[in-house]
């Protein structure tokens, strides 16, 4: 019915990207002033402009907006941000006499319309339109709701509203990053099967792998079932002994899943805060660890997963395996513990002992996060994350960020900071749009300066593959970008996790040309990549490297995707690395993906430079990265080397991409040609003195095309 709302379609126009209906662009710090605009070429007696604001509640309020003595039909006002950090929606009413109103809308849909007939008037809204180009509106018959119970439809303008002294550290914009499963990178020189398996004398439902190369366990032993305790001995020496490898993919910082002692191979289901697994390598392991990395200039992250703990834990006790008295034994024969208030017990009809666990897994049980002595433990002076920073961490990953209280959040973050000067990052993980994340019956303070750095880019991900698998077209693609760019504090922006693979989700190349997922681990178990699958996989994941390497943000690679591993979800997402197994095709998929990282080592810009979307349409995708008049980024820092940076993609198998530019970089044709997949995507680099392509480029099939001016 929308395309039926108005006789025409541009009669009245606010574009939220565009600066002369919206001043500045994006997010705004509290306090900022805004400056709104919307063009009416039609006749109405007001137009008011209706916002609401707030997070946890939100207000509701209207303000008349008036006419511009400098541009015909421009109707405008001004808003100052509330002082605390929320989001402000805002929306436009169009109000005037009935017949104004039904000229604006077609006959059989008047009687849609809203009318106040004591005041002779229509009202017709102009709202969010997801698809609209620059952020352009569109008209609804009724106003937004954007209350935390209600249906998001029709859509309102978005504004970030965050705290003003919110930056992140300089480091971590644009970063290169990579994420590594301790277990399944590296044993290391000083790897010992024997002393992995002296590991099972306390805890009997481990399965240790003698061949690194051996397949995961699906089955666990007879007696436990499968419980994701099979290991094959990675150690962080292992993960320093690749420190050279770690470089030569142009690595600044990795992100290392739980370290912590535990009793699985996830560690997830933490057992002691204040050990690192003793299979890792023990805390002496970790220190050796620490130096090698700081002597190689890359930082890493840790994971910290404070929802929860293990049922097998020094904390909870369940199995006895601790010789200090845990929770768990506290309610059940009444024993004294130091433990006992951070969990919730209570017995069941039969007398059986239950308690709160992590989406009811009794092997997860659930902390109080608001249990004050638990946050001692965890976020005090001399607790869990101030040791962790101080002893040369650069950030804290927060595993199931959303399930954390606010409170203990902003915690959190004033405890990062404090351990580190303000240099280290709390990275959260949230897999959907963070800015109006809703969990527990709130909005949620993840995106506005209180409590993360940057979060996970689940959302940047799924564009990103659902792009390449031609499910969406480059429209889709370019169109959540730019909502992502909008929406998103600069600070929070360009620090963004742009993943492709974690342990959380099946491996890209998977996603991309693997069969679909048959739901069963014995199944996904026997499913393997075709040779041509493997051919146009590495295709693919070059364009995603590609994407990943040249837009804003830290692009983050799960180890390795950057040669090619391929599986479904946990266990064979987390597969061990295939040192000296290597194909030729992984080796030659390896070559071009450090070609493409190396270019955000060579290419300043690239960390925080401007994007424009300059061509978005089918499988066409072309944006442009570029530094102001000055040679300064985004932040207003002077960088060296190339000024501008254009990334061309053709994602069609069928045909050749010739596009025309003119002297001015702009896009002014595109022809396809018939031509068939040779089964190697390229990656093709131009570097230019002149001012970027001029006249006609070529783009094979499923290939990239890079120009840098310099």
């Amino acid at each position: 019915m929308t395309s039926r709302i108005a006789n025409h379609t541009d009669c009245v126009v606010h574009a939220s990207r565009l600066p002369e209906y919206r001043a500045p662009f994006g997010a705004l710090r509290t306090g900022d002033y805004v400056d709104l605009c919307i063009d009416a070429s039609v006749k109405v007696d007001e137009i008011v402009l209706c916002y609401a604001y707030g997070l946890y509640g939100l207000s509701y309020n209207e303000l008349r907006m008036n006419k511009s003595d400098q541009v015909p039909d421009r109707w405008c006002c001004r808003l100052r941000m509330p002082a605390e950090p929320g989001l402000l929606f805002y929306w436009f009413c169009l109000r005037s006499k009935h017949s104004d109103i039904e000229a604006i809308v077609d006959p059989e849909c008047h009687d849609y319309l809203y009318r106040k007939y004591e005041e002779e008037r229509s009202y017709l809204y102009y709202v969010a339109s997801w698809e609209g180009e620059n952020g352009k509106g569109k008209f609804a018959f009724s106003a937004p709701r954007v209350g935390v119970d209600e249906e998001k439809y029709p859509h309102a303008f978005q504004i970030t509203v965050y705290e003003k002294d919110f930056v992140t550290p300089d480091w971590m914009k644009g970063a290169v990053m990579y994420q590594i499963f301790p277990d399944r990178f590296f044993r290391g020189l000083d790897y010992s099967f024997a002393a992995m398996e002296k590991t099972g004398e306390s805890r009997p439902e481990r399965i240790f792998h003698e061949d690194w190369h051996e397949d995961v366990d699906i089955d666990g032993k007879p007696e436990t079932g499968y419980l994701a305790c099979d290991f094959y001995g990675g150690t962080l020496r292992g993960i320093a002994e690749k420190a050279e490898y770690l470089k030569s993919l142009h690595i600044d910082v990795l992100y290392l899943n739980p370290i912590c002692e535990a009793r699985s191979n996830h560690r997830y289901d933490t057992a002691d805060y204040m050990n690192v697994d003793a299979i890792l390598g023990g805390k002496e392991g970790y220190k050796d660890f620490s130096a090698k990395l700081k002597d190689a200039g890359i930082r890493y992250i840790v994971d910290g997963v404070f929802s929860h703990t293990g049922a097998d834990s020094r904390y909870f006790n369940k199995y006895g395996r601790y010789q200090e008295t845990g929770a768990y034994s506290a309610f059940a024969e009444g024993k004294q513990s130091r433990f006992a208030s951070w969990y919730g017990f209570w017995r069941g009809d039969n007398g059986d002992v239950l308690y709160d666990s992590w989406w009811g897994f009794p092997e997860l049980p659930n902390v109080k996060e608001d249990d004050l002595s638990y946050r001692d433990y965890i976020l005090g002076p001399n607790g869990v994350v101030s040791r962790w920073i101080r002893g040369g961490a650069s950030g804290v990953r927060l595993d199931v960020s959303d399930e954390l209280p606010d409170s203990f959040l902003r915690e959190m973050r004033s405890c990062v900071k404090q351990a580190s000067d303000g240099e280290a990052v709390v990275l959260g993980e949230v897999w959907e749009e963070v800015t109006t994340k809703i969990s527990y019956g709130s909005y949620r303070d993840f995106a506005f300066g209180r409590t993360h750095d940057t979060v996970m880019g689940y959302p940047f991900r799924e564009a990103v593959l659902s792009f390449l698998r031609g499910d969406t077209d480059a429209r889709t693609w370019s169109l959540t970008m730019e909502k992502y760019r909008e929406n998103l504090p600069d600070q929070m922006y360009y620090c963004m996790m742009n993943l492709i693979s974690s342990h959380d989700v099946p491996r890209a190349i998977t996603e991309l040309v693997g069969a679909p997922d048959p739901g069963t681990r014995e199944a996904q178990q026997k499913l393997h990549l075709t040779k041509h699958m493997k051919s146009r996989g590495a295709a693919l994941l070059k364009m995603a490297f590609a994407i990943q390497m040249l837009y804003p943000g830290c692009p983050c690679t799960y180890y390795g995707d950057e040669l090619g591993m391929d599986g479904y979800r946990d266990p064979f997402n987390r597969r061990t690395y295939p040192w000296d197994k290597e194909t030729h095709w992984q080796k030659a998929l390896l070559s071009d993906f450090r070609k493409l990282s190396g270019l955000r080592r060579e290419y300043e810009l690239l960390r925080c430079g401007e994007v424009e979307m300059m061509y978005a349409e089918g499988d066409d995708l072309i944006f442009n990265r570029f530094l102001d008049g000055e040679g300064k980024d985004h932040f207003g820092k002077v960088c060296a080397g190339a000024k501008k940076i254009l990334c061309i993609l053709n994602r069609s198998d069928k045909m050749k991409m010739l596009v025309h530019f003119d002297k001015l970089t702009k896009v002014t044709g595109i022809e396809h040609i018939p031509d068939v997949f040779s089964g190697e995507g390229e990656v093709e680099r131009v570097v230019s003195s002149s001012v970027s392509p001029v006249g006609q480029v070529e783009v094979r099939p499923l290939s990239v095309c890079i120009f840098v001016e310099e």
